[in-house]
């Protein structure tokens, strides 16, 4: 059964995929969010003219192709566009099977702890430690991640003293059994972010992000060998030949690949058995309540190595705008400190008609 047709629904943060083979089977994907314009144009010219035709069912052999006709591009660039196909796909098979996708790649739909994760670095501690603890009364969350340095910041803070302050403030307001975790951004030098990182082990951090520069992973290693804490990394990489060096050399404790950074769930899975044949611990990065936290719930709820909590933006409409009314039905709400699964076939989400039809519409079709 081929490929006949794909379809995309674009604005600039976000582009959907809707696929459709020969029989009018139809599927939704969505290509990774921040500049999905320029994705989308990259799909339509480099992802659709070597799909279109093809079988359908293989996925790694049919984005293996992709990827050996682009081969001068190698990366980020391609990757990006190419998750649109393949989340679209594996929406396109639970339809066909009646079946959700996490059910068919070995896992159970139902409940799923999450960890709130804050995106802010201008908000004052002491506010960030108040919103913890209304999403730990009302939501029943009781894992919170949030952001120390400044991004990229070459061991600059946000402003003086935020850091060493909100370490403190959060573990002051918070109860000892709330799980904290904090995410530097590649702040860091080595050496600074051990200081750092023992303020933290002091405050019962159990989870250090990112700590150092993400592409000197040689740092980071100095980091996670002398730390007691988990450091953890990966969000940023998608070569296989960066994942085998960083396992190889056990450069962190956890693994945090993100679904749609890494081309779709398929290529996820097959780094997620790595991972586990070495004893890694994988919990994706999920930064934004588009599809990305929605294939990372049913990815991350099949896999072995996963960790306690999915990743769960808390982030609204001022930080995120562009994310709202993405979906008719709401699969992220949050019950009692997670979100479900639902048994619905493919992704369990639709995706709102207005937004779609709002949006800038392109097909590629076989000829």
């Amino acid at each position: 059964m081929k490929i006949t047709k794909l379809e995309t629904f674009t604005k600039p943060f976000v582009s959907f995929v809707k696929i459709t083979i020969e029989d009018g089977s139809t599927g939704f994907g969505q290509m990774s969010t921040y500049h999905a314009d320029i994705t989308s144009q990259i799909f339509h010219k480099q992802i659709a003219p070597w799909a279109l035709g093809q079988n359908w069912q293989d996925f790694e052999n049919l984005e293996n192709l992709i990827l050996e006709k682009e081969h001068k591009f190698p990366g980020s660039y391609v990757l990006r566009a190419m998750a649109g196909l393949d989340t679209a796909l594996w929406d396109l098979k639970g339809k066909i099977f009646n079946l959700p996708v996490v059910s068919m790649i070995g896992g159970q739909t139902g409940y799923l702890k999450i960890y709130a994760s804050s995106m802010k670095r201008d908000i004052l501690p002491k506010s960030e430690a108040q919103r913890f603890k209304i999403l730990q009364d009302e939501k029943g969350v009781n894992a919170f991640k949030f952001r120390i340095g400044s991004e990229c910041g070459k061991g600059k803070d946000e402003w003086d003293g935020r850091s060493e302050e909100i370490v403190k403030t959060i573990n002051k307001e918070l109860d000892s059994s709330t799980l904290k975790l904090v995410d530097a951004n590649s702040c860091y030098s080595a050496e600074q972010a051990i200081e750092i990182g023992k303020l933290l082990e002091d405050n019962q951090v159990v989870h250090f992000e990112e700590p150092c520069p993400y592409w000197e992973p040689e740092q980071t290693k100095i980091v996670t060998d002398t730390l007691k804490l988990d450091v953890s990394g990966g969000e940023q990489d998608c070569d296989f030949r960066i994942w085998k060096e960083m396992i190889k050399n056990k450069i962190v404790n956890i693994y945090q690949p993100d679904v749609m950074y890494m081309g779709g769930l398929t290529r996820s899975l097959k780094l997620a058995k790595m991972l586990n044949k070495s004893g890694f611990i994988c919990t994706p990065h999920a930064a934004n309540l588009s599809l990305v936290t929605v294939c990372t719930m049913h990815f991350l709820k099949s896999i072995p190595n996963a960790g306690k909590y999915l990743e769960y933006s808390i982030e609204g409409s001022d930080y995120y705008p562009w994310q709202k009314d993405l979906f008719y039905n709401h699969p992220l709400k949050i019950t009692d400190g997670g979100v479900i699964i639902s048994d619905e076939p493919g992704w369990g989400v639709e995706i709102n008609k207005e937004w779609l039809n709002s949006s800038k519409y392109t097909i590629s079709e076989l000829s």
